[in-house]
């Protein structure tokens, strides 16, 4: 069974503290999905999800154009969570910092990028496995 799990479940939490590469879905100006290989981390307390991305890439330039309404999921044997919400594109210095020191958490530390942005989503609704809805 799947559905609905909480932000703030203990077994959500760990699942997305995990080291799992996760699938970002953004939308072409004809409507058509686009599905990457993304690093992402969560922020339960924040409400947010956080990508860091280059600001050339499709998948901000698809957020920029007004297709604001993504889907981030990742998944680990019978396991899976999907974020569905709305993103927009950061490029302050203090919201790439933060992003970066998330990401250095969950992964490793990036790589320089002069031209990182990150695709802040604010979390509308969270989809899981069955073995996340306890």
């Amino acid at each position: 069974m799947s559905g609905p799990v909480d932000l703030h479940s203990p077994a959500v939490r760990e699942f997305w503290r995990e080291r799992h590469l996760c699938t970002v879905t953004t939308l072409r100006r004809d409507g058509s999905p686009h599905l990457v290989p993304v690093g992402a981390t969560l922020d339960p307390a924040a409400g947010l999800l956080r990508i860091t991305a280059s600001r050339t890439s499709a998948k901000v330039r698809h957020v920029l154009a007004g297709a604001r309404q993504v889907a981030v999921c990742q998944v680990d044997g019978a396991r899976w969570c999907t974020v569905e919400g709305l993103a927009e594109v950061r490029d302050d210095p203090e919201s790439i910092a933060e992003a970066e020191r998330r990401y250095a958490e969950r992964y490793r530390t990036p790589r320089p990028n002069p031209e990182r942005v990150v695709l802040e989503v604010t979390i509308t609704r969270l989809l899981g496995s069955a073995r996340l809805q306890a």
